[in-house]
């Protein structure tokens, strides 16, 4: 157990009472990640309604305080072990990743003919956000193409400028990856930071179709930056439950960048320069960051350099 500097310890010990916490419009969520992970694994209707009807009394029973990633965390530990499969989304991820790699190329020309490629690639790295199969609003990986064309006339909530500026003063920059398919088109961001001073972070077990170290591997991170496991199966960033070399890391970055809603869920509370970049989702976040559903967002918690556009 390493021991952190105390206003990184106190914000992890704080971050169950201050982060985001469930509401009842998260129940719904839940059930259809459920049912959506049993219909990959198990084809036999009479046994998917069996275990639905399991999962769906595990979930009515579950404690539902802590944040949507904590108590998300908990259910698909129940799924994975129902279904007895340590990866349900696996084929998914595999097909993110390959519609994300077939598109990748033409992105690439689109951000590099742009008249601020920076900003161009934040647009596309925080469009892959919808491959996400935990989230109502998601995409699918067939309709990503089509999705990715509207990117560039969507608007964007927040400064990109600003997220820049952060990074060419940084002398340790962590990048929180979210979704497999989406860590394909992270790379044009990826690509446009100081390599130098780079970690790259993703899940560190399987949960939904998170990102792990072999989709990180697929996508071909390592040849940008160092990539580490955050040692954790939630879906987002619950410090206390992350290795302690993500931690580590965590504490010494001087910028971190927080793809995804459920890296917002989980750090939004943290007093530190972190940039949370991610389409929002559902009703809830929108509210909180003043941002309509499907909007793209960059955005940091109170009083840090993100001010709004």
């Amino acid at each position: 157990m390493d021991h952190p500097d105390s206003s990184l310890r106190d914000a992890v010990e704080a971050i169950g009472s201050s982060a985001m916490r469930c509401e009842l419009a998260c129940v719904p969520c839940f059930v259809r990640q459920a049912m959506e992970a049993v219909s990959e694994v198990i084809h036999d209707e009479i046994r998917r309604e069996s275990l639905l009807r399991r999962l769906v009394g595990a979930i009515a029973s579950t404690d539902w305080a802590g944040s949507p990633p904590a108590v998300g965390q908990k259910i698909h530990r129940m799924i994975r072990h129902e279904l007895q499969c340590a990866d349900p989304y696996r084929a998914v991820k595999d097909a993110m990743n390959q519609a994300a790699a077939c598109i990748l190329p033409t992105l690439r020309e689109a951000v590099a003919a742009s008249h601020d490629p920076r900003a161009a690639a934040v647009r596309v790295a925080i469009g892959g956000n919808l491959l996400d199969a935990g989230a109502m609003t998601q995409i699918g990986p067939k309709d990503l193409s089509g999705y990715m064309e509207t990117v560039w006339n969507r608007p964007l909530h927040g400064d990109t400028r600003a997220l820049f500026r952060a990074v060419q003063q940084a002398r340790s920059i962590l990048y929180l990856t979210d979704n497999a398919g989406e860590i394909v088109l992270d790379t044009l961001l990826l690509e446009a930071l100081p390599k130098e001073c780079l970690t790259i972070a993703v899940r560190g077990a399987p949960i939904i179709n998170d990102a792990t170290m072999e989709d990180a591997h697929r996508a071909g991170l390592y040849r940008i930056a160092p990539v580490i496991s955050n040692g954790s199966d939630a879906p987002g960033t619950i410090l206390k439950d992350c290795s302690d070399e993500f931690r580590a890391r965590f504490r010494e970055a001087d910028v971190v960048i927080a793809k995804g809603q459920g890296n917002y869920e989980t750090l939004s509370e943290i007093d530190k320069t972190i940039f949370f970049l991610f389409v929002v989702k559902c009703p809830l976040v929108a509210e909180r960051v003043h941002s309509p559903v499907g909007s793209l967002v960059v955005t940091s918690p109170p009083g840090k350099d993100a001010p709004r556009s």
